[in-house]
């Protein structure tokens, strides 16, 4: 088709003439036309597919667009774009945007182009409420297949529907970033349509509409007949969707689980959506292996220190914008520590905190937030010896660091205020109640209280205590009834928006995850998603980043 054909994208619906903006004003096209150009949906169908307006006043550009998340949306690039075609910068929209679901509207706050079709993901300012995101088609259709195009666009008689209307398209044909469609029924796409979503039978988003010769469509030459169009391609997105929102402002769940000598990281998302794992020496240099790793979330950024099958300890950070830095020796610039077994990691405020285990003595060491590392510290100097310990585990709650250490199956605490004093060690048992041996432990602060998560007769018991800002302890609560009945490999635990966090990794090869609400309830416990992972599970560590 040549490029004299007419945009669906490029002049705002509500911008025509003042006669239909008045019109609308008044309320008078509130009844939704039977049109040429497809059938108005039913209440309650459609309600995934959003009307944008771009722009203000006489020069705002309407468009469509489909929720493929609570909080973002997918519609044609060239809504937000100078002129069809162009690519359209990544970051806040140059003029204020904003899409509507039924009686929703939301702004658009950060636009996320993809390279290779012309799409953008937007970033909503807040989730829509009760409206069920489109799911993605993973393969294009094949010639002659009959879809659905949907949109928000004039009709035959109405320069602003008040409801999504829709038509049916058979599919001509295909390339790698496209569709040729030919409408059926005199079914056209007009403009305010772009953007909008092409679905299969099943509901699946396949493309976004994209082009057309408008016939049909109000204020479109009457002799005009032909009602092909383009759409651009959407299938294939649901990975590159998830992985874009992950780069988004705002909390999200950093998750490390080791795998063989291998270390994956992958990433839960506000709505519960996890990205795939990903090698994390393959992106900051390889160590030689790992064997012990944990992660701690300062602002965006998410710290990683992992301990190298040389005995070394080595530390790198996945900026906020998705890219890694190389790893580098933490004993370089902090001490040479020997024998080193575990590792645990927590920032406070700005500052990352990291705990190790070396000849079964706890050492401790401090990176500023000018990247400035002290030397480790023996702990014991300041808080008296406790014996060999085998584990230990770290939190940031009321401005303080907290460890718990296990020597001899017994959970030990302390506490490093921010003055930089230590608290001398005290039995857990003694002040959340007994339980067995402790195999696996881990903590996680929210406000002024830290929360301990430990597995103990061998990983077949599992529990959950606080200790809260004032010092005292609740007493451990068994999590049978969370977890289930399980035998837990490692425990996890982080701090996330003001909700504990927590993820086990089980004998039979699975990591569970579940979260404890501010109100003290616990979300339905559920399998983490592990694709991406090349093995079996091994260790799990979590964190919050901002």
């Amino acid at each position: 088709m040549s490029d004299s054909r007419k945009r669906s994208a490029r002049t705002a619906s509500t911008a025509v003439t003042a006669t239909a903006v008045a019109a609308v004003a008044a309320g008078l096209l509130a009844v939704p036309a039977s049109a040429l150009t497809g059938a108005p949906a039913a209440d309650g169908a459609l309600a995934h597919t959003a009307r944008l307006t771009i722009g203000e006043g006489d020069t705002a550009r309407a468009c469509s667009g489909v929720l493929v998340a609570a909080d973002a949306l997918l519609t044609a690039a060239d809504c937000f774009a100078a002129r069809p075609g162009e690519r359209v910068a990544a970051g806040k929209p140059a003029r204020k945007s904003t899409a509507v679901f039924g009686t929703q509207t939301v702004e658009l706050t950060a636009l996320m182009p993809r390279d290779d079709r012309q799409v953008v993901l937007a970033q909503l300012a807040r989730p829509v409420a009760g409206v069920t995101p489109v799911r993605l088609a993973a393969a294009g259709p094949a010639a002659g297949t009959t879809l659905t195009a949907a949109g928000f666009g004039r009709t035959r008689t109405d320069w602003v529907p008040g409801r999504a209307h829709s038509g049916s398209f058979d599919t001509v044909a295909a390339d790698a970033a496209t569709l040729r469609l030919k409408g059926r029924s005199g079914a056209g796409v007009c403009k305010g349509d772009a953007g909008g979503p092409v679905l299969a039978a099943d509901g699946t988003l396949v493309a976004l509409s994209s082009r057309s010769w408008g016939a049909g469509c109000l204020g479109t030459d009457p002799a005009e007949t032909r009602t092909d169009a383009v759409a651009v391609r959407a299938d294939g997105l649901a990975d590159w969707i998830t992985q874009t929102r992950a780069l988004a402002p705002g909390w999200k769940t950093e998750a490390l689980v080791q795998s063989g000598a291998g270390l994956h990281q992958a990433i839960r998302l506000a709505d519960g959506t996890w990205t795939g794992f990903t090698d994390v020496q393959a992106a900051a240099g390889s160590v030689g292996g790992v064997r012990a790793a944990s992660v701690a979330g300062i602002n965006g950024d998410t710290h990683v220190v992992v301990l190298a099958a040389d005995g070394r300890l080595h530390h790198t950070i996945r900026a906020a914008d998705g890219r890694w830095g190389s790893f580098g020796h933490i004993c370089a610039v902090a001490g040479t520590l020997e024998n080193v077994t575990q590792v645990s990691t927590v920032s406070v405020g700005a500052d990352l905190h990291v705990v190790a285990v070396a000849g079964g003595r706890v050492f401790h060491t401090v990176r500023n937030a000018a990247g400035h590392w002290t030397p480790f510290g023996d702990v014991a100097a300041a808080t008296g010896p406790i014996g060999a310990v085998t584990q230990v585990a770290t939190a940031s709650a009321g401005g303080a660091l907290q460890v718990i250490a296990v020597s001899g199956g017994k959970a030990l605490h302390t506490l490093r205020a921010s003055t930089g004093h230590w608290t001398a060690w005290g039995n857990v048992a003694q002040a959340a109640g007994p339980t067995g041996p402790v195999a696996s432990v881990a903590m996680a602060g929210t406000g002024g209280d830290a929360h301990v998560v430990v597995a103990t007769d061998g990983g077949t018991r599992q529990y959950h205590a606080i200790r809260k800002a004032d010092g005292r302890w609740d007493s451990f609560g068994d999590l049978a009834g969370v977890l289930g009945t399980v035998t837990a490999g490692s425990v996890a635990a982080a701090g996330v928006d003001g909700e504990l966090q927590v993820a086990v990794t089980t004998a039979d090869g699975r990591v569970l995850h579940t979260v404890r609400h501010a109100d003290r309830t616990w979300a339905q416990t559920g399998p983490v998603n592990l694709q991406g992972l090349p093995g079996a599970p091994g260790p799990v560590d979590l964190a919050g980043t901002l």
